[in-house]
């Protein structure tokens, strides 16, 4: 499934909560915990995003942002500063929708595009072939109100 980033910044700008840097281990070079996965990775700045990265003002009024985030004042994108090293649930980032949790906080599945649903254990997927088909003829909000009453009797969590 292609996306293609329109570097807008919003995905990244609520991020701090989830990548949290554990380390600094010197020459641009970190060690970041994601609270939802509980994956530790080291990443390191890009060599050509260190000026982009030393200069924190573009994500002064995000006070949420991944920590490295910036924005270019010229252009207005945002970028990732570690993009080369980024860790694994940013790489398979795709602006989803509804972000589905199970009950110890971690990414157990999300709804991307229109009702795009993907699962990541077996056994979100199992509950989603039992209720899939009563969300038939279901669109908009009623679709997505739906799913969240769904998933959150069975123990999960949805964020918007």
């Amino acid at each position: 499934m292609a996306c293609k980033c329109c570097q807008c910044g919003s995905c990244c700008s609520h991020m701090r909560n989830v990548h949290e840097t554990i380390e600094e281990r010197g020459n641009y070079t970190f060690v970041v915990h994601n609270a939802y996965s509980g994956d530790v990775k080291e990443v390191q700045v890009d060599p050509d995003k260190i000026a982009l990265f030393e200069d924190e003002s573009s994500i002064e009024g995000l006070p949420d942002a991944c920590p490295f985030l910036r924005f270019d004042r010229k252009t207005a994108k945002a970028w990732c500063t570690v993009h080369l090293t980024r860790p694994d649930i940013c790489r398979e980032y795709c602006c989803w929708r509804l972000l589905i949790l199970d009950a110890q906080g971690k990414r157990a599945g999300r709804v991307m595009y229109q009702t795009t649903f993907v699962p990541d254990n077996d056994e979100l997927s199992r509950l989603w072939e039992q209720v899939q088909p009563t969300l038939n003829g279901l669109c908009g909000t009623e679709w997505d109100d739906a799913v969240i009453n769904i998933l959150t009797a069975a123990g999960y969590s949805v964020r918007r």
